[in-house]
């Protein structure tokens, strides 16, 4: 049977301060009322069964998670790695057979029925060929250097092509030659994939065995009244690693698996930072995005501004291209183009101030 998992983890520290460790980006209710992970829910009505659609999140977020939505909760942060391997590995224990589309909370993704015919198409190929791993890929938009790039290869069908290679994270000039070379031979990695719980399995038991044997002793324990001791006990243990770096890369070069990239040409954005976050908001005159009740900006330009407290008015006078955040305890304000020095920002404040500013 077709499942569904929303990775909904991760702190979201580039969206400090708005972003905390009690309520994690993809859990505000910050883009135009609703969160990115009823957003993420949405998009898959109608389209994946309730009871087949699960969350996967910290232990500490479970009561904010939809009560209709099965939960699978992670004691500790283990990188994507563990997060879908604990998925797969939960599922199959209960249908062996099963075939995962795995997405995270992270994205805003339009128009909502193509996506679903390209998830859809992504199901077919695992379903058709037990042994393909399959990726979806972003045109690129700008030689961006925070993605992973696909290096595409021949023609699976009409639209999939083999993944030659997973390429890093560039430096500003390799960027500029992907970009250059075109969607037809580079493509960025969305972090969506869908797989055979099975093939998936054996993956990491070939390529991280230890890792493996952990979520298969979770999985064996899932559903006997020792599932809560043994998951404390166990993925705290597993070696943290990202998927793309444990599997998709070696799969890539490996004879006996297929890793396929199905184009996914869409509206699709990665809320990962406030850049990106202002162009979810309404935008002025003056290019400014405002996301806040009481907002008056004179003579500024380019400024994203938004706030968590409705009666906090912020007012701005001759500001270029900055982010102004308010919170009841927190205000952030930095130039845009230094947006990405908020994680670094992040680190410090924890170590200045406590956790409790975190």
């Amino acid at each position: 049977m077709r499942h569904a998992v929303i990775m909904a983890g991760g702190s979201g520290t580039r969206l400090w301060p708005m972003s905390r460790a009690n309520l994690p980006k993809q859990l505000i209710p910050f883009i135009k009322g609703r969160s990115l992970l009823d957003i993420a829910v949405h998009r898959l009505e109608g389209f994946v069964p309730a009871e087949r659609c699960y969350v996967c999140a910290g232990h500490s977020h479970a009561a904010l998670i939809p009560k209709h939505l099965p939960f699978l909760g992670e004691p500790a942060g283990r990188d994507t790695l563990n997060a879908v391997g604990f998925s797969a590995a939960v599922i199959a224990k209960r249908d062996p057979d099963a075939v995962i589309a795995v997405f995270t909370a992270d994205h805003i993704i339009e128009p909502v029925e193509e996506f679903q015919k390209i998830v859809d198409h992504g199901y077919r190929l695992a379903e058709q060929s037990p042994n393909t791993l399959v990726t979806f890929g972003i045109t690129p938009t700008a030689a961006a250097t925070g993605y992973g790039y696909l290096q595409l290869g021949k023609p699976i069908d009409e639209s999939a092509r083999v993944v030659e290679q997973f390429k890093e994270k560039p430096d500003p000039a390799t960027a500029q030659q992907y970009f250059e070379a075109g969607p037809t031979n580079y493509l960025w990695n969305s972090g969506m994939f869908v797989w055979r719980a099975a093939t998936l399995l054996d993956c990491i038991r070939r390529y991280h065995p230890d890792n493996h044997a952990g979520l298969m002793r979770i999985a064996d324990a899932w559903d006997t009244p020792q599932r809560d001791a043994v998951l404390a006990d166990a993925f705290p243990k597993l070696k943290k690693i990202s998927v793309d770096f444990a599997v998709m890369e070696p799969a890539s070069r490996d004879p006996r698996v297929r890793v396929a990239a199905v184009p996914m040409p869409l509206q699709w954005l990665d809320v990962g930072s406030w850049p990106f976050f202002a162009k979810t908001c309404p935008k002025d005159a003056s290019g400014n995005f405002i996301a806040g009740e009481r907002v008056l900006l004179l003579d500024t330009h380019r400024t994203l501004v938004a706030s968590s407290d409705p009666k906090h008015l912020i007012a701005t006078i001759g500001c270029d291209d900055l982010i102004v955040i308010h919170t009841p305890d927190a205000t952030l304000v930095c130039r845009a183009d230094q947006a990405e020095a908020i994680k670094e920002l992040h680190r410090q404040v924890g170590e200045r101030f406590g956790k409790e500013m975190l």
